[in-house]
């Protein structure tokens, strides 16, 4: 949920700042776009810091080197972050971190199946959390795209 909070917070305090006279940051597109990329760079964060254990056991046992999964999306979080910011790359992001995200998907699946904890708290439930995935894909496709 702290993803969801830092999404919102951020897009608040962006469009208030543009509220305020600061120019850059009139409408809601730009406060998105910086918002969205504040989220993103919250979550790859997680993926170095004291979650990381918590990050590798979600990732399904299927795939191979979970960690090195783990690193590789944190890489891609901030790529897509920093790539939503520019309007040369924004389209081409939000289209790959909607990829990602559907990709990173059955981590959640199997963290809210099993019942794992990240950060030591319980992950959130597969509904909550399929609700999230929507408005964070929703968030990075509008931020890309309008």
């Amino acid at each position: 949920m702290i993803p969801f909070y830092a999404l919102v917070l951020s897009f608040v305090l962006l469009r208030i700042s543009g509220l305020l006279g600061l120019s850059y940051f009139d409408g809601w597109h730009t406060p998105l776009q910086g918002a969205a990329a504040v989220m993103l760079l919250l979550t790859a964060s997680a993926h170095w810091g004291k979650r990381r254990p918590d990050l590798i056991r979600m990732v399904p046992a299927f795939l191979p080197k979970p960690d090195w999964m783990v690193t590789a999306t944190g890489w891609l979080e901030i790529a897509g972050a920093i790539g939503l910011l520019f309007p040369a790359t924004s389209r081409a992001a939000s289209i790959c971190l909607t990829l990602l995200f559907i990709a990173m998907f059955p981590a959640n699946v199997r963290a809210a199946r099993e019942r794992l904890t990240i950060g030591g708290r319980p992950a959130p439930k597969l509904l909550v959390r399929t609700l999230l995935q929507i408005v964070f894909i929703a968030a990075v496709l509008f931020a890309g795209w309008l």
